[in-house]
């Protein structure tokens, strides 16, 4: 951990839902006048799109049934790691990116001056030593943990983004049938592959976490897999969890009288209306960075 080079990292499994969070955050960067240095998870995977696909046959054929991009057979967890404490340490690191889209594939060719990468490739690692005012993580892995490497150990500010497990499916299935074209059997197939890694990787980062985000849906979503729409933000509640109250000194009088219809549920957390969570998002946020920002400028 760095108070002079601060290291936020968002966590949460596929589908979760963090995009809301990155929202918050940019929205307060720009209001802090705040540069950070963007850091994705996704290209800390050990495998591009093609070589992901031979690691799984490979597993398959050794009768492995549950290799994923969850575990770290498939990542690199020691880089993240590396990459949080450098960046702790002195402000510096490396960062690459792992690309989506034939249209993330242009821009990237674009920036380093047309070279020919695709959809599904990494670019090259690269030394970033521009001057920024925090590294700003978002991904699978923000608090990931094995027998070699703690990432949680590194980060300032972790923030984990669990939805109950039902919602996250939904979200899940909905997402990459409709942005993915993958069948439902295909994505069922997905989550039971994924599931081992799933409980021993994805879900303890949520006891690590200084502050966990966790929709629950008003509505019945009992049999996720034959869902026919996302339940709205308007349709469910978030409750809020601090692990600690002293680390961030957390005003519930004053987001209680913020947020309209918000109460308590335990003497750390605090449950607000589903529409209200990047609201809420902001309000929490605003104080810890700008008391991160202030540290780490007069240290």
């Amino acid at each position: 951990m760095s108070e002079k080079h601060p290291v936020v990292a968002i966590t949460g499994s596929s589908g979760a839902g963090t995009t809301t969070v990155k929202n918050a955050f940019e929205h307060i960067f720009f209001r802090e006048h705040i540069k950070p240095l963007v850091v994705e998870g996704d290209s800390f995977h050990r495998f591009d799109r093609a070589e992901m696909k031979v690691a799984m046959t490979k597993a398959e054929a050794e009768g492995d049934h549950f290799f994923s991009h969850f575990g770290p057979e498939a990542n690199h967890f020691d880089l993240i790691g590396e990459t949080f404490k450098t960046y702790g340490d002195d402000g510096k690191c490396k960062r690459r990116y792992y690309i989506h889209s034939d249209e993330e594939a242009i821009e990237h060719n674009e920036r380093l001056g047309g070279t020919s990468y695709t959809a599904g490739q990494f670019t090259p690692w690269q030394e970033i030593d521009e001057e920024t005012d925090l590294l700003f993580y978002e991904g699978l892995h923000g608090g990931a943990a094995d027998d070699q490497t703690d990432v949680s150990s590194f980060v300032d500010l972790l923030v984990g983004v669990v939805p109950i497990v039902n919602l996250e499916w939904i979200q899940k299935i909905f997402r990459d049938n409709s942005q993915r074209g993958y069948s439902a059997e295909t994505i069922v197939d997905t989550i039971l592959r994924r599931m081992p890694d799933y409980m021993n990787y994805i879900t303890p980062q949520f006891s690590r976490t200084d502050i966990n985000f966790q929709r629950v849906p008003t509505v019945d979503t009992s049999n996720p897999f034959i869902a026919r729409d996302i339940p709205t933000p308007d349709e469910s509640f978030v409750v809020i969890r601090f692990k600690d109250l002293k680390k961030f000194d957390v005003d519930f009088i004053y987001l209680l009288n913020m947020i309209p219809d918000s109460f308590m549920s335990r003497r750390n957390t605090i449950v607000v209306p589903g529409g209200k969570m990047g609201y809420a998002m902001e309000l929490i946020f605003a104080p810890i960075v700008h008391r991160m920002i202030e540290n780490s400028r007069n240290g």
